[in-house]
């Protein structure tokens, strides 16, 4: 099958990208990997009139250091890169851990990690962890910016707050409190599977070696993290 047709715009700037999100709005999507959103406009549950690509962005796309610690990551940085970053398995070791679940290499090679993240598919394992390790979501239009936390950005199934005018830019993973562990584990038929079920988890104890806080999150289970 074949999408019907729609226009095409690939900026090479954020505020370009920003100035098409804003002119077409609805009717307008943004074009990351692309492997969930062409199979769905090839079987035509998802016509935009409109797809403004993103992928000739390079300002949306790196891995540095977070103001306060943890780790900031642009929202078209590929999961590969992701996957191997020394800053991340550093700084997200939870994060670190869970990417080589996500498909296979070929997948990760294309797929971004801000991507991944706006498509809030209930049995991807990005949306749990960043939820388990209370991310938050820098989202901006042409008229500014706002800060999300992961509770607020996942809404329901394959639904984020973000708005029509606004795209993901920007993902913070904060650094772990003392004293915490955490892990991810799925089950799926084979690797690189939908998860039938997963989890991840954080768990954080005080001096005296008691749980003070624990998080556990799931996927596979509801319509959102």
């Amino acid at each position: 099958m074949k999408p019907p047709p729609f226009e095409y715009f690939a900026p090479t700037t954020l505020d370009d990208a920003l100035d098409y999100m804003a002119d077409y709005g609805d009717e307008a999507k943004p074009l990351a990997g692309g492997q969930s959103l062409i199979p769905t406009m090839n079987f035509r549950l998802a016509q935009p009139e409109v797809l403004v690509d993103l992928n000739g962005i390079a300002e949306l796309a790196y891995i540095r250091p977070a103001a306060g610690g943890g780790v900031s990551i642009g929202a078209m940085t590929r999961q590969r890169s992701v996957e191997r970053s020394p800053l991340v398995a550093e700084q997200a070791p939870l994060i670190h851990e869970t990417m080589p679940y996500i498909a296979h290499p070929q997948i990760r090679n294309r797929g971004t990690f801000g991507g991944n993240l706006a498509h809030t598919d209930p049995a991807s394992e990005l949306p749990a962890v960043a939820t388990a390790l209370n991310a938050r979501f820098r989202a901006q239009s042409r008229s500014g910016q706002r800060w999300l936390t992961a509770d607020e950005f996942f809404v329901d199934l394959f639904t984020t707050a973000l708005e029509p005018e606004e795209l993901l830019v920007e993902i913070v993973i904060p650094p772990l409190p003392a004293q915490t562990g955490y892990a991810f584990r799925e089950i799926s038929r084979r690797h690189g599977d939908y998860a039938l079920v997963g989890v991840a988890a954080t768990v954080t104890l005080d001096n005296n070696g008691r749980c003070e806080a624990a998080r556990l999150v799931y996927l596979s289970v509801g319509d959102k993290p």
